[in-house]
């Protein structure tokens, strides 16, 4: 008895939504979180006779994500990063447990993320969102474990150091 391969519909209706979270984590952005699943989904679509034959077709999947998010070539003009519009709560600026000093930590932390190179924000989503050790990062990536775990010191020492401005400043980061 021969087991049939997924359908390619089939594979986006069960995993979609888990590469559209991990497109989000990569760019912070929602617009174009779908615009780069889609790219993803079109590329591998083409090769779906290939890649449903592999034995790790996530692995597949996510790698050519994040490699299309790495050398992906549409930035934005300005160089601005949307945010969300803050909730009513974040707005109104009350203080207890409304939820508005975890939704501004948030913000900061996606303000944050933001700033780094896109190989060092792959590493540290790669590591820390998708939980994935520094030779499966690799493999996705491309590169060595050393360079991973490189990758990943430096995009730290850059947080560290952007949060270390921040506290300085009262929480209000100059540029």
């Amino acid at each position: 008895m021969t087991i049939a391969s997924p359908t390619f519909d089939d594979y986006v209706a069960s995993r979609g939504a888990a590469l559209l979270r991990l497109a989000l984590m990569l760019t912070g952005d929602r617009h174009l979180a779908e615009d780069l699943t889609q790219d993803v989904l079109v590329r591998v679509y083409g090769r779906w006779s290939r890649v449903s034959g592999m034995t790790q077709v996530d692995a597949y999947v996510r790698r050519t994500l994040v490699n299309t998010h790495v050398s992906w070539r549409r930035r934005r003009s300005s160089g601005e990063v949307p945010l969300a519009e803050p909730s009513d709560a974040a707005r109104a600026g009350a203080a207890g447990d409304d939820g508005s000093e975890a939704a501004a930590d948030r913000d900061q932390a996606w303000r944050l993320l933001a700033t780094l190179p896109r190989r060092q924000r792959a590493v540290l989503v790669l590591r820390y969102y998708e939980d994935l050790s520094d030779r499966e990062i690799a493999e996705v990536l491309g590169c060595s474990a050393g360079t991973v775990r490189s990758q990943a010191s430096r995009a730290l020492a850059t947080l560290r150091g952007s949060l270390q401005d921040v506290a300085a400043t009262g929480g209000v980061r100059r540029d």
